[in-house]
């Protein structure tokens, strides 16, 4: 199966629609991260997302495009951004969503580095700059000059969007590779299966709720909480979770399999503005003087990345990123 036309503007549509549900998602998890167990959410809507992404498949060709000479690649890739989830997801519960997603979007500057040993790329000194600088805006964000008395959640808390991060860039690298023989609906069922097997475990060692008593950090209280029973409108929350989850994992590989990385890209950006945004609406949270600061560099250094490699037109640009958060 060959990969399809590029179509730049359909790829951008993508992109901002499956960034636009990423930003509502994680708005959605973070509201809902105080009473229910961050497994049960990932079960919930890798269940629907699921379902919904087969029914895409029949679209787009019917079972036989689920058949695949890459397993293990698809596994890893799975297992990848289940990492990525976890990290982002358990680190939401206790930090604000500006400075989550800010030090999340390090991931591009880390693709950079990772483009060098993988993809045997030469990166010059302008890229490398800007990686350093994405750097000390993390830096910046996490503030590991600060005694722990004056911080809101534990050290720790603050590197995990970037572990996520670089979990990520390793799921970008390989969603390329096989994007060549995979439709868009097939990537998202083998996600969302990768998800459904994970959160399933999860819920046989943790379910019940004993690793969370004697925890005092919301983010592994989050992790490890029992599960619970939506109760009110929260029932209809976690199915627009799942739907969402549905609609992230096809428009994020649509956006990639459509049109040239460089080019829709930098709108993966405006996932940021929109997580400011949540944060003050719903949860009264702006971030700060030196939070803003370092999120302008992280934003600043990303987006040098993409105009600069668009600018050189570099092959390995056009397919190096894909698959945001599911």
């Amino acid at each position: 199966m060959s990969q399809s036309h590029p179509n730049p503007a359909a790829g951008i549509a993508f992109m901002l629609i499956g960034i636009t549900a990423i930003s509502v998602n994680d708005m959605l998890i973070k509201f809902l991260s105080g009473g229910y167990p961050l497994h049960q959410m990932v079960f919930t809507r890798s269940l629907i997302g699921i379902c919904f992404s087969l029914i895409l498949v029949q679209f787009e060709g019917g079972w036989t495009i689920l058949r695949t000479a890459r397993p293990g690649l698809h596994i890893l890739r799975g297992l990848m951004i289940v990492v990525a989830n976890m990290s982002f997801f358990t680190a939401l519960a206790a930090l604000s969503l500006a400075e989550t997603t800010a030090t999340f979007f390090i991931s591009p500057l880390l693709i950079t580095l990772l483009s060098i040993p993988f993809l045997g790329e030469k990166v010059g000194p302008y890229r490398i700059g800007a990686v350093v600088i994405g750097l000390i805006g993390v830096i910046i964000v996490t503030r590991p000059w600060e005694g722990l008395t004056n911080r809101e959640a534990p050290l720790f808390v603050y590197f995990l969007p970037v572990a996520g991060a670089f979990a990520y860039a390793t799921t970008q690298l390989l969603t390329r590779k096989l994007g060549v023989t995979s439709r868009a609906s097939a990537l998202a069922v083998y996600l969302q299966g990768t998800f459904l097997v994970v959160s399933s475990l999860f819920w046989l060692v943790a379910g019940d709720g004993r690793f969370a008593e004697k925890v005092d950090s919301p983010s592994l209280e989050f992790l490890l909480r029992e599960w619970m029973w939506p109760v009110g409108n929260d029932l209809w929350l976690f199915l627009l979770l799942g739907l969402i989850a549905g609609v992230v994992g096809y428009c994020m590989s649509a956006a990639y399999r459509m049109s040239n990385a460089a080019t829709v890209a930098p709108f993966e950006y405006t996932g940021l503005p929109l997580a400011i945004f949540w944060g003050w609406t719903i949860f009264g949270d702006l971030p700060d003087l030196v939070t803003t600061t370092g999120i302008l560099l992280i934003l600043g250094a990303g987006l040098f990345v993409f105009l600069r490699e668009r600018r050189l037109g570099r092959p390995v640009a056009s397919g190096r990123r894909t698959q945001k958060r599911m």
